[in-house]
């Protein structure tokens, strides 16, 4: 998401001295100190959960190309018809 936030310059221009002594964009070293305030033990926001995997062998439908956008955009589309 976007935003526009208002620094006073001087902080501005600390903030972008220490990302680059980091060797980190301004806008991570900012994400990471909104973070740290607002978890008190300053971890990062928890990794999404693992995508579930079903058991069936049956694989993938005939006819079905993970590497085209378009041919299974078609396919979806087939099934609402």
């Amino acid at each position: 998401m976007r935003t526009t936030i208002r620094l006073q310059d001087h902080l501005l221009r600390e903030a972008k001295a220490q990302a680059a002594r980091a060797g980190r964009s301004l806008n991570e070293f900012i994400e990471d100190a909104v973070w740290a305030a607002v978890r008190s033990d300053g971890a990062r926001e928890p990794a999404p959960s693992p995508l579930p995997l079903f058991r069936g062998g049956r694989g993938l439908r005939p006819g079905v190309d993970l590497d085209s956008n378009a041919a299974l955009l078609e396919l979806m589309d087939d099934d609402l018809r």
